[in-house]
């Protein structure tokens, strides 16, 4: 089976979807936020939560909900960060995805990926990853919302955790970007083998 990759190729190949998927991982996952609410844990992610408070007809009174789910619509994520958190985020990790799926295939495919070619996927890995690191950067501008405020006892606020901590998916969506800038992007650039010159 032929490759269009070198030795550097295939080390940034694989090593491109270990970060696409180390972050497409994070970002999916409820857990960048944990706190507690009505002595249970609750955790956020841009768009999804862990455990909710619902009103209790019969007993009249808050109880909580242990289920993990998004947010019914896009409008009730909790803040305007958070929303464009999600959409920047999103559009990072699908780009580092699209770049790693490409990169795998030219394993597998002669002529897919030249010098050109990996250079122009080293960039647009480069741009995945600082959407998602502008992501998480936005992400802790939402700490003043309402619900954060509830699950981190009404003393968080913008860059203020409160009672509340930093999740692992946060720092493996943070990871998985790092890797792709500082690693992934560097190594495309000798990932392609020189192309053949045919004579016509």
């Amino acid at each position: 089976m032929a490759s269009s990759l070198t030795c550097t190729g295939v080390i940034w190949a694989l090593l491109s979807f270990l970060c696409a998927a180390t972050s497409c991982v994070g970002f999916f996952m409820p857990y960048w936020l944990w706190g507690a609410q009505l002595g249970k844990p609750v955790s956020f992610g841009t768009f999804r939560r862990c455990s909710y408070p619902v009103h209790d007809e019969s007993r009249q009174t808050m109880v909580m909900v242990e289920e993990c789910g998004r947010y019914a619509s896009f409008q009730g994520i909790p803040s305007a960060e958070w929303r464009i958190c999600t959409i920047v985020t999103g559009l990072g990790c699908g780009l580092l995805l699209l770049v790693a799926l490409t990169a795998l295939m030219g394993c597998c495919v002669s002529e897919l990926i030249s010098r050109t070619v990996g250079r122009v996927a080293g960039g647009i890995q480069f741009l995945g990853g600082l959407l998602i690191g502008a992501g998480c950067a936005l992400y802790p501008l939402g700490w003043d919302s309402e619900e954060v405020r509830q699950t981190c006892g009404y003393i968080s606020g913008q860059f203020d955790l409160g009672k509340c901590e930093i999740g692992w998916a946060y720092y493996c969506t943070g990871a998985g970007a790092g890797g792709a800038i500082l690693l992934c992007t560097w190594l495309a650039c000798f990932s392609g083998k020189k192309q053949k010159q045919y004579p016509y």
